[in-house]
């Protein structure tokens, strides 16, 4: 989809740590893992990812993941 549309940028929420329940630590190393892969198997447009949290504890675990 990003390089049919020839995309800058894309963003990504925590995908089902809330309501859900699925563990915020666990999401946040599929989210890098997978962005990771993507950005290093090809051609792509994307220049920025952008990860939406939705609150501090959210954050926490992301930055944590980000630094790993």
């Amino acid at each position: 989809l990003t390089a049919t549309h020839n995309l800058k940028s894309v963003s990504f929420p925590s995908i089902s740590t809330g309501v859900y329940g699925y563990p915020v630590e666990k999401a946040a190393f599929v989210a890098f893992s997978a962005v990771k892969e993507f950005l290093k198997n090809g051609e792509t447009s994307i220049k920025e990812v952008v990860f939406v949290l939705f609150d501090s504890n959210t954050y926490s675990a992301y930055a944590q993941q980000l630094e790993k």
